[in-house]
């Protein structure tokens, strides 16, 4: 199996009055990992679904390397899908699942024994192939799935929150798995979820959607460091990243009766300053009231108030001793800190 590049050019879906995707452009390169991450209604799952020929697209076109695929029904589109529910059939045997898209294409029963062996051995299911999905684990079942959608040899791999069924020990290991799977087979796979720890430890990089609205595309890295707007730099990151509105003045950002230092190349005027809790430093600095502590075994979440409504989280480590009401002080280091415009678009750094 060898994956192929995904050109999206202009893409759109609109249900009626209601834009679900918003004209998009976006190249998947071939054998990437891409992940498309934001909130329930964000667009993701409706981009998957006109990748997949499930939806026909309002306005724009989709290849597949140089092939145009957007006029092709699903079925000739070389694509293999996996579901959150899975949609394992439950009066077939896991081999009858797996085996049952090649049935379809009519294969012979030698070719469809060799194949659904294959498969089965790489996601370690070969022992259930006789039972039913009603017999076999939440775990197994997502594999079964998996393996449903691989044993066709698809060029795209797409999955829709394929792990949010799962507890959350075996999400940990099934993350592992597909992460390993992907970097074996060289398929091109485009994840859907909206969790942000799932993306970036499975995806070589991450599409942000908000509103029918891609809003970045980045590696895990660049997103953190580097987001393109407030929405990002709060949603990329946990605990996300703090937010003041304020306005830049003489190297300062002053935010109500709060005054913090900053750069002196920072424009002046109004915008938002973004911190991460993790950057925040206790000791020195504003003053502040610490109203919650939140103990988290290795760190320490500080919830400090700097003004009425002017709160920033801070994380930091069990050896500070903080308690709840007491007088603190949070220090913003200059270097850490970055400034976004009234539109939510990062200026600085």
């Amino acid at each position: 199996m060898k994956g192929i590049s995904i050109t999206l050019r202009g893409l759109s879906k609109r249900f009626g009055n209601v834009w679900a995707l918003r004209p998009l452009d976006l190249e998947i390169r071939a054998g990437e990992f891409m992940a498309f991450l934001g909130p329930s209604g964000c667009g993701k799952t409706t981009t998957l679904l006109l990748i997949a020929g499930i939806y026909r697209p309002t306005t724009g076109e989709i290849y597949f390397g140089d092939r145009r695929v957007d006029l092709l029904p699903p079925r000739e589109r070389d694509v293999g899908m996996v579901f959150q529910s899975y949609a394992l059939y439950p009066h077939l045997t896991v081999f009858e699942n797996i085996a049952f898209p090649l049935r379809l294409k009519g294969m012979s029963h030698s070719l469809i024994q060799e194949r659904v062996a294959s498969v089965a051995s790489l996601l370690g299911i070969t022992e259930i192939l006789s039972r039913r999905p009603g017999q076999i684990s939440g775990g197994q079942q997502q594999r079964t799935a998996i393996a449903r959608a691989l044993v066709k040899e698809p060029r795209v791999l797409l999955l829709d929150e394929p792990l949010s069924n799962l507890d959350a020990q075996i999400r940990l290991q099934a993350r592992s798995e597909i992460r390993r799977l992907h970097q074996e087979l060289g398929i091109t796979t485009i994840l859907v979820t909206h969790d942000q720890a799932e993306a970036l430890a499975m995806a070589d990089r991450v599409a942000v959607f908000r509103d029918g609205r891609l809003h970045q595309v980045g590696t895990a890295q660049e997103l953190y460091e580097r987001p393109a707007d407030t929405f990002v730099a709060a949603f990329v990151g946990h605990p996300p990243m703090n937010l003041l509105e304020g306005a830049v003045e003489d190297g300062f950002f002053r935010a109500g009766e709060v005054v913090i230092p900053v750069p002196e190349s920072w424009p002046r005027g109004q915008g938002v300053l973004g911190v991460r809790p993790e950057d925040l430093k206790l000791g020195e600095g504003v003053p502040a009231s610490a109203r919650v502590v939140e103990p988290m075994g290795r760190e320490v979440l500080v919830t400090a108030e700097l003004a009425p409504g002017r709160v920033v989280k801070v994380l930091t480590n069990p050896q500070v001793q903080v308690m709840p009401g007491s007088a603190i002080r949070v220090s913003f280091p200059p270097e850490k800190l970055y400034l976004f415009g009234q539109d939510g678009r990062r200026i600085a750094p």
